[in-house]
């Protein structure tokens, strides 16, 4: 640790009311470990660049003695009974809601989001915990009748064994637990990777998970350069399923790593959500409704509403609306009650609005609001006009406080155009014409749909995409089924 580095030390951590939940060590085996070589990472605040903590850098060394201790803790685990599982992560969750200001507060100091977007955040990583409890206990609800004489012929799914979770920094609490919870709960163990700027969500978490009384090596956070913890997790044969929430880009390198061992993976990856307003809408709601669709996370969300369609006869009169809501969003220090948008994750998030809107502006689009940097990791809250299909952020997700508009006339003009992606992970829909809401539904190439609606996601809904934005299903009953294979068993008897 650097001398600057002790005399910058976040001051906020002295608002943390359990000290213990601020864990600088990695957790393998039920214990807080050190990297073999020492090596640190440092985390910062990314409002002022205060300094947080240090977690340890591990490397492949490390990630095996967390594998072998998930391999080892396997069998007992999996053979407990069901309803044993779900008191342990009942415990769980209850811990987490006990220490949500904690969780909160340590979340937007590493990750800066708004205060309240913490909060609800722990409160949605905890759903994940309490639904899969119960989901423990129905793991095997399905049976068949036999179609040949005699014959008793029965399936069931068994836990896939030693599984991993590879997790990013815009949900570093609900992200972890979305997947470790049904791991967990269909008996599986399961090795954590945390994205390195926010580590310290996850030790939090191991933390609560001791506490819990979940036994060692069934739940292990590994922290460091993700390229030899990651490859490593990818190469093992003991690892049998690996779950990842991150860029396509990254996706397509794991399953390549991947597919030597053959390995189950499921994957939640890029987004770039169509908003289509068509103008039968309430205005006034349609906007509110594009704020919180564009600008939670400060834009740093993969259901962020990357292109927002409004029918042309609307079109001026949302776009006065919707810059005067921009303009009136609050920019500043997560911490603060009153923040709506804080600062982006790093300087590469900046670089990349800044060069998405200087090419739309290059090629003709206006600028209504924002359209600049702030200072630090801020860019200002950013409304675009009159954007085309040969502009970068037509084509990608900027993963910031930047909202791209366009126009359309007719309803195949906007479908072809939403449906002009390789992502296909969200999509919105606003229309009160009931069969207009059915048919472009059902046209939208997305695994999931928001119609006249934002908030869509829970526990109880399979998260996922299609076409290059995953592979597989998180939460509900579907997510717990990326950890489990089925067995069939066809068994002769005497007539």
């Amino acid at each position: 640790m650097s001398a600057q580095s002790k005399e910058q030390r976040c001051v906020s951590l002295s608002q943390l009311a359990d000290l213990r939940l601020l864990r600088e060590h990695a957790y393998i085996d039920g214990r807080w470990c050190s990297a073999d070589n020492l090596q640190v990472i440092e985390v910062t605040n990314p409002f002022d660049g205060s300094f947080i903590g240090t977690v340890p850098n591990m490397g492949i060394f490390e990630t095996r003695k967390a594998i072998a201790a998930a391999k080892e803790a396997f069998p007992t685990w999996s053979a407990m009974l069901p309803q044993d599982r779900a008191s342990a992560l009942r415990r769980w969750h209850d811990l987490l809601i006990e220490n949500k200001e904690d969780l909160a507060l340590l979340m937007t100091l590493e990750q800066g989001k708004p205060i309240n977007e913490s909060r609800g955040e722990i409160d949605y990583a905890a759903s994940f915990i309490d639904f899969y409890a119960e989901e423990a206990k129905r793991v095997n609800v399905e049976n068949i009748t036999s179609h040949l004489p005699g014959r008793n012929m029965s399936i069931k799914r068994e836990a896939i064994g030693v599984t991993a979770a590879v997790t990013p920094w815009n949900f570093p609490c609900a992200m972890i637990t979305r997947k470790a919870a049904a791991a967990l709960a269909a008996g599986c163990t399961m090795i954590v990777r945390p994205a390195t700027e926010t580590p310290f969500s996850a030790t939090a978490l191991a933390e609560l998970a001791e506490r819990a009384g979940i036994p060692a090596g069934v739940f292990n956070v590994v922290t460091g350069d993700p390229n030899p913890v990651v490859g490593e997790l990818c190469g093992s044969t003991d690892v049998r399923a690996l779950s990842f929430t991150g860029s396509t880009e990254v996706g397509r390198l794991l399953l390549s790593q991947g597919a030597q061992t053959i390995k189950k993976m499921s994957m939640e990856l890029g987004g770039h959500a169509p908003f289509i307003l068509f103008d039968d809408v309430d205005l006034d709601e349609a906007v509110a409704h594009a704020i919180n669709a564009k600008f939670a996370t400060s834009g740093q969300d993969c259901l962020a509403a990357n292109r927002i369609f409004v029918q042309r006869g609307i079109y001026d009169e949302f776009l006065d609306k919707y810059a005067k809501a921009i303009g009136q969003l609050r920019v500043g220090n997560g911490i603060e009650e009153h923040v709506e948008i804080g600062p982006l994750m790093h300087d590469r998030a900046v670089a990349k609005c800044d060069e998405h809107v200087s090419d739309a502006r290059a090629k003709g689009a206006r600028v209504l609001t924002g359209g600049k940097k702030m200072g630090g990791l801020f860019y200002a809250p950013t409304l675009l006009a009159d954007i085309t299909d040969d502009m970068q952020i037509y084509r990608e997700e900027t993963f910031g406080p930047v909202a791209p508009v366009m126009p359309f006339d007719t309803e195949d003009e906007v479908i072809a155009q939403a449906n002009d992606s390789e992502y296909g992970l969200a999509a919105y829909l606003f229309t009160n014409d009931h069969d207009r809401a059915n048919r472009v539904s059902n046209a939208l190439e997305y695994g999931m749909v928001a119609l006249n609606c934002v908030k869509i996601t829970g526990a109880p809904v399979p998260f996922g995409g299609v076409k290059q934005s995953g592979l597989g299903r998180e939460g509900s009953r579907h997510g717990l089924e990326e950890f489990t294979e089925l067995k069939y068993v066809c068994a002769a008897f005497k007539q």
